[in-house]
């Protein structure tokens, strides 16, 4: 869960793109891009075309951080939390979600996101399905991003209820963020909950989580599967995945930029 934080604290290494880019190349490569680390192991002739989709050039990935990293004229506030629909707060900016299995990693991973503002607080539990609300932030005045209950284990008795009714009711939703454990991959629950999407006709993204405990031939074997599952069965899915790594900060500056772009804040995306 996200609450308001009332003091600073001092954010971690790698979590400023300025910080990154003293690395060196490989490893800079690496933590801003890492589905195309993984492109020199595949079996020549691969298509990699939906390794490639999404690479934006260097002064995108600066102006997604600079929202993402709250000031006195930019704000990152929490809203409100709710259990229905009916105690969400009307808002108008775009917005986007993050739906996951319980202990994905969801709640680290928008504590990465948010690394840079000292006004943002992510509690994450150490037991699974700790979110029980849809929590709201309301970052300055460009876009909202929602933290919704994990489903599967712990899941809240009207998970179902809350997360379809959101679905088809938030008009201004922008982008649904799916997170996968990236060590074991698509699970059941993960296929209903793509089926629930596909069915409202929600548009989405795939996120690989906790990269950095999955070995590289099993990533890479789940990256492919899925990747063949999205391209196969979906059609509402963005057909690249986002690898991420909220210990390592793997893939966490990508994926601001996506969500800045997908919430109409980065209208044109130089590629790099």
């Amino acid at each position: 869960m996200l609450l308001p934080r009332a003091g600073c604290r001092t954010p971690p290494p790698l979590a400023a793109l300025a910080q990154v880019l003293r690395l060196e190349q490989g490893r800079r490569t690496g933590l801003l891009f890492p589905l195309q680390k993984l492109e020199r192991y595949l079996a020549p002739g691969t298509d990699t075309a939906r390794f490639r989709l999404f690479q934006p050039a260097l002064p995108a990935l600066q102006r997604a951080e600079a929202l993402f990293k709250s000031g006195r004229d930019h704000p990152i506030d929490y809203v409100s939390s709710a259990v229905r629909m009916a105690h969400a707060p009307l808002l108008s900016l775009p917005e986007v979600c993050f739906i996951g299995r319980s202990n994905v990693g969801k709640s680290s991973l928008i504590r990465a996101l948010f690394s840079l503002s000292p006004e943002v607080e992510v509690r994450v539990s150490k037991t699974p399905g700790h979110t029980k609300k849809m929590n709201f932030f309301k970052v300055g005045k460009y876009f909202t991003l929602v933290d919704m209950p994990g489903y599967g284990y712990r899941a809240p008795q009207d998970f179902v209820e809350m997360v379809e009714a959101y679905l088809q009711e938030r008009h201004n939703l922008k982008r649904t963020f799916m997170l996968v454990d990236g060590v074991v991959g698509l699970q059941k629950t993960d296929h209903i909950a793509v089926e629930m999407l596909e069915e409202f006709g929600i548009p989405y993204v795939i996120v690989l989580t906790k990269i950095d405990r999955a070995s590289r031939g099993l990533l890479l074997k789940n990256v492919l599967e899925i990747q063949e599952y999205v391209k196969e069965k979906t059609q509402g899915c963005f057909p690249q995945l986002f690898l991420v790594s909220s210990l390592e900060f793997s893939g966490v500056h990508l994926l601001r930029c996506f969500v800045a772009h997908v919430t109409g804040n980065l209208p044109m995306v130089e590629a790099s």
